[in-house]
């Protein structure tokens, strides 16, 4: 117990446990349901977790499962998880900076020059002021356009609208509608603030505020947040680009609407399926081509520090330099004008295949537990429920518990694997005062 309290960081899974057990309890009472009888234990934990790890992703048909009571304790899950990765996050930058040398505390803190090493407070009052911020516009936009614009009464628009800020923010992906937000999906003044407000919570705090601090010198943003902001927009660039001409003439997607209806369909479905869940395209009626596009955006996921899941932004774009440097022969993996040292791209493989091959297991597991079950529809789900992104073709709700439970447990991972994993290895990171003769493996 006291090597565990040494390093208060190790309890990260425990203080998601605790909230996905007391989320699952609250459901399994019979007034959260619309008929009013105690749901199935599984769908109970398989919700809560969903919630907690701002997934998003459902076995039932939320509006019509769900009674008021159950929609506001999912509610009430999603934000709790979405604060609680934001600040599980945060402190646990502070404390790994706390054990780390001097030197590399100095270096830590260069790269989060948004906080000091101690100020944990301030940094959590602007964490919790932005994400509330960003809801309550988000909230308002949202609640009015549903008021004014589609004769919804004032109380259940505004209900509306804080429901999907609360999970478009923390890039969950409960909707109050049994198609999602297919029926918005031409509504420019629903679809983008929710679009928007999931690329801002799946930013992450240190490239958010630092951004915002420095929105008129780029040059002067660090490598961290510079790979986050840039790759976050070619991800989104070329996801659109890809999605657009891919369902152009899809009937059943976007190829009937107008030119105008395409563009602000296909670009709101991709800033939701990295992270946000929301299916503003029905994601069962795309083209086989679309489907590698959104499994490789959801495994990206967003940034790091974010709601988002995933292996992060920052991760494949530096591996992405690790390979170009190696192609180029070139000694040291540099990002603008920066060395890496040795010790990130080491954690970066290793999230990087650690996730790759709990995402192989998954989907070998999700085939042999589902009969008549397509590759390309077991890959889909298993990714995005470990990058906890929410998207879904519907073989979550038609496969049996067993195979609900591999997705429980992969959301439960995906949400704290990275978290525990990062922090584990930074504070484990030491040096030998000897080193052993080095060697040349043949490789490839």
């Amino acid at each position: 117990m006291r090597r565990i309290f040494r390093h208060p960081v190790r309890l990260v899974p425990f203080g998601f446990l605790v909230p996905i057990l007391i989320g699952t309890g609250l459901l399994m009472i019979r007034a959260t349901t619309v008929q009013y009888e105690r749901p199935p234990f599984v769908t109970a934990l398989f919700t809560a977790t969903s919630a907690v790890s701002v997934t998003g992703m459902a076995i039932n048909d939320t509006p019509n499962y769900w009674s008021g009571w159950g929609l506001v304790i999912i509610t009430v899950l999603t934000q709790l998880g979405g604060l609680g990765i934001l600040s599980v996050a945060a402190l646990i930058i502070l404390a790994v900076s706390r054990q780390l040398g001097l030197r590399n505390r100095l270096l830590v803190q260069a790269e989060t020059q948004e906080f000091g090493i101690g100020d944990v407070a301030r940094l959590l009052r602007r964490i919790a002021v932005t994400v509330f911020a960003c809801e309550a516009v988000m909230t308002a936009i949202v609640a009015g356009r549903l008021w004014l614009g589609y004769d919804y009464a004032p109380g259940y628009a505004l209900w509306s609208g804080v429901f999907h800020s609360v999970q478009a923010f923390n890039n969950g992906g409960f909707a109050l509608y049994t198609e999602g937000l297919v029926a918005f999906g031409q509504d420019p003044l629903v679809a983008l603030p929710l679009a928007f407000g999931a690329i801002i919570g799946g930013l992450g705090f240190p490239a958010l505020f630092e951004a915002v601090r420095e929105w008129r010198r780029p040059v002067l943003w660090t490598v961290a947040t510079k790979v986050t902001i840039w790759g976050s927009v070619a991800l989104l660039a070329g996801g659109f680009v890809w999605l657009l001409l891919a369902e152009w003439t899809n009937p059943f997607s976007i190829g009937q609407y107008g030119m105008r209806g395409k563009v602000l369909a296909a670009f709101t479905q991709i800033a939701l399926s990295r992270t946000g869940g929301f299916d503003v395209i029905n994601v069962e009626s795309l083209q086989e081509e679309s489907y590698p596009l959104l499994v490789v955006l959801m495994f990206i996921g967003g940034g790091s520090a974010s709601t988002a899941g995933g292996i992060k932004v920052s991760t494949f774009f530096l591996l992405a330099f690790v390979i170009w440097a190696e192609l180029r022969g070139e000694p040291d993996v540099t990002v603008g004008h920066r060395r890496v040292a040795n010790a990130t791209q080491r954690q970066a493989v290793t999230v990087a295949l650690l996730s790759v091959a709990l995402v192989a297991l998954g989907t070998v597991a999700v085939i042999l537990l589902t009969e008549r079950t397509v590759f390309y529809q077991a890959i889909f789900e298993v990714t995005s429920a470990f990058s906890t992104a929410g998207l879904t073709v519907g073989l979550a709700q038609s496969m049996p518990e067993s195979g609900q439970l591999v997705l429980t447990i992969l959301m439960y991972i995906g949400r704290v694997g990275p978290l525990a994993l990062g922090s584990a290895i930074a504070l484990n990171t030491r040096r030998r005062r000897y080193r052993y003769p080095e060697e040349q493996p043949i490789v490839g």
